[in-house]
């Protein structure tokens, strides 16, 4: 190996400078990560429920899923072991949907063979037990449609809500519903409309349709066809619970019922 011994010693201790420089560098960043703060919390989840009478939620009402049968062994326990905090008296009957595959409104495919039924108030989910007044029988059952918009009726039930409580032979019988479980409060909140029919004939539907965009500008309403009928139904902003109980209150059709209804 040529050279002086100067030339050799400058020929090794660069490269050993080099790597030394490198881990130097390499650990000086290593202390940077862990040095730096740590990440900030996500933003809370926005509400898709806003209290403000004058924020509009979004149009399209989530689906409220419940289980295939309507009920489970889950629920039979909490109803076995639980007082129910609402009770109602009233006028029970049965339906089923007019074609197959029809959703019901908590968004899922209707289902004759569930223990389920309609209410117009009441929040999607609810877990309830209705009991026939006369024979004393029984069932829970969750809400997942809206209805009856018959006056003077309180539920409706499925095929197999009315042979579990026998309403199914009765066709309408005086119930009493116990409400045992809300996903959602009932007193406050919520998302409302006011349901209008039935009209016999679509013109009728659609003249009340313009009256109503007249008269709440700031509203939706709509006309869509029932079973050989016609309703009309009016959100106001916000799907506002005040404004249309005011609306169901002072409202006259000149056919059918206002009937307050919620949405979610």
């Amino acid at each position: 190996m040529g050279g002086s011994l100067a030339d050799r010693l400058r020929r090794f201790a660069w490269p050993a400078l080099a790597v030394a420089l490198l881990a130097s560098t390499g650990c000086s960043h290593h202390r940077k990560v862990a040095q730096l703060p740590p990440p900030q919390a996500m933003p809370p989840e926005p509400d898709l429920y806003p209290s403000s009478p004058t924020a509009r939620p979004p149009a399209r009402i989530p689906i409220t899923p419940v289980p295939p049968g309507g009920v489970t062994d889950e629920d039979l326990d909490f109803v076995n072991t639980h007082r129910p905090i609402r009770s109602e008296v009233g006028l029970a009957t049965w339906y089923t949907a007019p074609y197959k595959g029809r959703k019901a409104a908590n968004g899922q495919v209707f289902n004759d063979y569930a223990l389920t039924a309609a209410h117009r108030t009441l929040p999607m989910g609810s877990l309830i037990v209705v009991t026939n007044l006369k024979t004393g029988q029984s069932s829970a059952m969750r809400i997942t449609d809206r209805g009856p918009f018959i006056n003077g009726r309180v539920v409706d039930l499925t095929i197999a809500s009315a042979k579990a409580t026998g309403v199914y032979r009765g066709g309408l019988v005086q119930v009493r519903i116990d409400v045992y479980q809300t996903p959602k409060p009932i007193e406050r909140g919520g998302r409302w409309c006011v349901q209008i029919g039935a009209f016999k004939s679509e013109r009728a539907a659609l003249q009340l349709k313009h009256q109503l965009i007249q008269s709440y500008p700031e509203s939706q309403v709509i006309e869509f066809p029932g079973e050989a009928s016609y309703w009309v139904r009016i959100r106001p902003e916000g799907d506002n619970r005040e404004q249309a109980e005011f609306i169901a209150r002072h409202l006259r059709p000149s056919e059918g019922e206002a009937f307050l209804t919620r949405l979610d």
